[in-house]
């Protein structure tokens, strides 16, 4: 999945528009969820240098926030690397170069976007002390 089907994905899926919240990063696109203003995914254009890849072309990325224990098995599978200037433990970086399927993809956008939506608390049940 490269950068463009991603976008596509989540403009139909959550219809969500893409924000560019930096000048000095104009392919930076930020999705946020409309009623808590959470981020659930960043996309970027890297140099492979900062992933820890030798050489220094440009490549597409996303951040996505994801469950902790998820994160250390997806760090073993090609395509993903410790999250780019986010919490490593609870998000993952995750390459759009077609080393990740798709459909794997998908998935962890929607999990992202799961994990940051707003958290509707309960009502506490129970007897009202008299």
């Amino acid at each position: 999945m490269n950068r463009r089907e991603l976008e596509n994905y989540i403009a139909e899926t959550y219809s969500v528009t893409p924000e560019h919240p930096w000048m000095m990063y104009p392919d930076n696109t930020v999705f946020r969820h409309a009623n808590n203003k959470k981020w659930f995914a960043l996309v970027m254009s890297l140099s492979e240098s900062k992933l820890g890849i030798a050489g220094e072309e440009k490549l597409d990325v996303m951040n996505l926030k994801c469950d902790p224990i998820l994160v250390g098995s997806l760090l073993n599978d090609k395509g993903f690397f410790p999250a780019y200037h986010m919490s490593k433990t609870n998000w993952i970086t995750v390459a759009l170069d077609g080393s990740v399927d798709g459909e794997k993809i998908k998935w962890l956008v929607d999990l992202s976007f799961e994990l940051t939506s707003l958290k509707i608390k309960k009502p506490h049940g129970g007897k009202k002390n008299v």
